[in-house]
């Protein structure tokens, strides 16, 4: 079974808010192919979304939030997410280093 997979407003802006940290950084086409390939990641959800365990925020939203890990330390990020139906609903993105966020 494919899932749809949709980004919500708040985990857009935070990609976008990797992308131009990872501009600022002087990252160049390294960091482009690091961005694109983090798309991949989330676009990989739409097969098997159940492959990725229960997030540590679970407890924080109401409905069962999962999480994927991207990258390899210490840049490794996590795609936190919930299963709608058959919809797979990306909520946030967030830097392995930063604490559970919030629903």
């Amino acid at each position: 079974m494919a899932f749809r997979v949709e980004i919500t407003a708040a985990a857009q802006i935070e990609a976008d808010e990797i992308l131009i940290w990872l501009k600022s950084q002087q990252a160049g086409e390294t960091g482009l192919r690091w961005y694109r390939a983090l798309y991949d990641a989330i676009d990989s959800l739409s097969s098997l979304p159940l492959r990725c365990p229960v997030a540590p925020e679970k407890s924080l939203f109401s409905e069962e939030i999962r999480q994927l890990l991207y990258g390899r330390k210490p840049h490794q990020y996590r795609i936190l997410f919930t299963i709608q139906d058959e919809t797979v609903l990306i909520v946030h993105i967030r830097h392995s280093r930063r604490l559970p966020a919030a629903s």
